[in-house]
């Protein structure tokens, strides 16, 4: 039903954290991807690597879940700054919308209490209003999450999603970036409907 997906991560590593086993198997489908990243992060590289590394990590993780870089869309927004940037962001999902015209797209939940990830939904939600929208999870920024929708996964999915999370060497001592966290919450996530693994979305907007 849904071929043409969009995914808006406010920052290079988001889309593989929320939903980069769905990517995987998105993939596979043979369904059009296309990422946008909103911000490389440069103020959080830490010491030792150069300011654009999130860049070429965000190419590579993309590469190994099968997105093509020509499908990557990169913007340079001030981290921890979006608030400050709205119209612009919003501009911006305005021609995303124009050149991708998507059927899905998958954005931070609103229950995310990162400033730049709230920006990115609710523009999101501004821009694409005749548009299925489900709302990815990342648990160290959600106080709740409504598991509502999910995608029941292969280990080969969560293989490549961890590998490509393998890709952020500057970000490798982030505890939710271990293979176990990812395991344990893929796990959990299909034990809710008897699934060996899955991604868990809230549901923003559904049309059939």
């Amino acid at each position: 039903m849904y071929n043409k997906i969009l995914i808006l991560a406010p920052h290079t590593d988001d889309g593989e954290l929320g939903c980069g086993g769905t990517i995987a198997k998105f993939v596979e489908e043979g369904k059009h991807i296309t990422v946008a990243a909103f911000s490389t992060a440069e103020d959080s590289v830490p010491e030792g690597f150069p300011k654009n590394a999130l860049e070429g990590e965000f190419k590579s993780a993309m590469s190994v879940l099968g997105v093509p870089e020509e499908n990557l869309i990169i913007y340079k927004f001030k981290v921890r700054h979006f608030p400050a940037f709205r119209q612009e962001i919003l501009e911006e999902l305005v021609k995303i919308r124009s050149k991708i015209n998507p059927d899905l797209v998958f954005v931070p939940s609103p229950n995310d209490i990162h400033q730049d990830h709230q920006v990115i939904t609710a523009e999101g939600l501004r821009t694409f209003k005749k548009v299925s929208i489900l709302g990815y999870e990342l648990p160290w920024n959600n106080i709740v999450f409504e598991t509502k929708c999910f995608v029941p996964l292969e280990r080969r999915h969560i293989e490549k999603k961890i590998l490509a999370l393998e890709c952020y060497r500057t970000q490798q001592h982030r505890s939710y970036l271990s293979s176990e966290f990812i395991i344990g919450l893929a796990k959990t996530r299909g034990t809710q409907f008897e699934n060996a693994f899955a991604e868990s979305f809230e549901v923003l907007r559904l049309i059939l």
